[in-house]
């Protein structure tokens, strides 16, 4: 679809009608013990990123995106840190170039926060996006311990993207499934990933 920014990921971009419009919002949610991250990384080779880590230092974030076995870019790699994360994340978003990504990896430091603060740091963010015309991943972890504003993040969201894994037989499967997108079509069947070496479509065996 002309307009779309191409992920990178081309399984995804035929899903998605050739890309993500300009401006959206992503929150990826995925188990802590997943393969998650390779996705994030994967897409940093789609365009200039600006990579916000909130709990892992910027070294190891460098460290593994030059180290997996995918295709990546070359993101700039910043650690968001201090007493008052929202308005350090906010310093730093305001430098995004036109036409970039940006990754939180993850939100929930940021969706702890108090809940006014963090809703206008979500419409700042989006009037952002809109401006520079870029698309931003909010890597939102699962857990017992979900953060009080998750249901911000979703509602703020312009797409969900949900990762699930499981073990079926002897083999973990991973199925990404789009509950939302308001960029478009939304594609109705979960997509069976190979988390490996890329992001790539599992034809082992049918989608159930």
């Amino acid at each position: 679809m002309v307009g779309r920014l191409d992920t990178g990921i081309d399984v995804l971009d035929r899903k998605l009608d050739g890309g993500l419009p300009p401006g959206c919002i992503v929150a990826y949610t995925a188990e802590p013990a997943s393969q998650s991250e390779l996705l994030l990384y994967e897409l940093t080779a789609a365009r200039g990123t600006l990579y916000l880590t909130t709990e892992r230092d910027d070294d190891a974030v460098r460290h593994a995106i030059e180290t997996s076995p995918s295709s990546v870019g070359s993101p700039t790699v910043r650690h968001v840190s201090g007493e008052d994360t929202l308005e350090e994340a906010t310093r730093l978003i305001g430098a995004l170039p036109d036409g970039a990504n940006l990754i939180i990896d993850t939100t929930d430091v940021l969706e702890r926060c108090d809940t006014d603060e963090y809703i206008e740091f979500l419409n700042e963010l989006k009037s952002h996006m809109l401006e520079t015309g870029s698309i931003a991943v909010l890597h939102c972890l699962k857990g017992e311990d979900e953060p009080p504003n998750r249901s911000r993040t979703y509602h703020a969201a312009d797409a969900v993207f949900d990762l699930r894994t499981e073990i079926a037989g002897t083999e973990l499967e991973n199925h990404l499934t789009i509950p939302k997108f308001r960029g478009g079509s939304q594609p109705t069947e979960a997509i069976k990933l190979e988390l490996t070496e890329e992001v790539a479509i599992d034809t082992s065996r049918d989608i159930a």
